[in-house]
């Protein structure tokens, strides 16, 4: 449905509109505007059901906008790709007005993401920020964790940034120890997710627990805890690595079963 293609020579077609995280209502209860003319503050962003669509940035959202994450939660899934490069594309452009190496403004390249410095040839992307996304397993059971962010009640998978120089999989058992004090055995990769907030590329990895004694650091995690696939708190919304992690664990005990 989403052709990654930038539509430079297009001059009308869809438009997403976005004000700090907000996103403004389309047509048929969706996030596209009406096919309209483009006009030169607008970002061509890619194609949808082979429809030019381009991103607007806004001074400030309407009253009626809603945030990155409610649109998320009532859209099919088919649409992630589309709102995760807009929203990441936004922020991209927002905060990279100014070249990062001689402080001049910088111009936008209509034939690919970048933005360009005319004063010192600098030229950035936008910024994609790799991330591991675990989940810990000790047979059936499942260890998920509160960060002090979440919603009451909410528990969800352990995460954590890729330091330089370390390779994925480090990073697994790195966060793992120092967010639950636990070492793990077996790492395996599941797959992986675009998270727009505001630029992450999740990597989702399952790891086997060579224990089940918890140690939370206090800070990232208020709290973490083992729990049944026959007892689970609140979990992460659908469209998340993070369910899909849990889901596939849940699918994979109950065929034993």
């Amino acid at each position: 449905m989403l052709r990654r293609e930038l539509p430079s020579d297009e001059t009308a077609g869809r438009v997403i509109r976005l004000a700090g995280g907000r996103i403004a209502p389309g047509v048929d209860e969706g996030p596209l505007q009406a096919f309209q003319p483009w006009d030169e503050r607008m970002q061509p962003l890619c194609w949808w059901q082979e429809e030019p669509v381009a991103l607007s940035l806004e001074a400030r959202p309407g009253e009626d906008w809603s945030d990155a994450r409610a649109w998320l939660a009532r859209l099919p899934e088919s649409w992630f790709p589309l709102l995760s490069t807009a929203l990441q594309v936004a922020a991209w452009l927002d905060n990279h007005r100014f070249c990062g190496r001689c402080g001049a403004p910088a111009r936008r390249l209509d034939a690919e993401f970048a933005m360009h410095c005319e004063q010192c040839g600098h030229r950035n992307y936008p910024r994609i920020s790799p991330c591991i996304i675990t989940l810990v397993t000790h047979g059936e059971s499942l260890l998920l964790a509160r960060s002090p962010r979440f919603p009451p009640g909410r528990y969800s998978t352990l995460a954590g940034f890729i330091e330089p120089g370390e390779a994925a999989e480090e990073a697994v058992r790195r966060e793992i120890f120092e967010e639950v004090g636990l070492s793990v055995g077996r790492v395996s990769y599941f797959r992986s997710q675009a998270w727009p907030f505001p630029h992450s590329l999740m990597l989702g990895f399952f790891a086997e627990a060579a224990s089940r004694r918890i140690r939370i650091d206090g800070v990232e995690i208020a709290d973490a805890a083992w729990f049944s696939p026959r007892r689970l708190p609140q979990l992460p919304p659908l469209y998340s690595i993070s369910r899909a992690l849990i889901e596939t664990h849940l699918r994979e005990v109950g065929s034993r079963g």
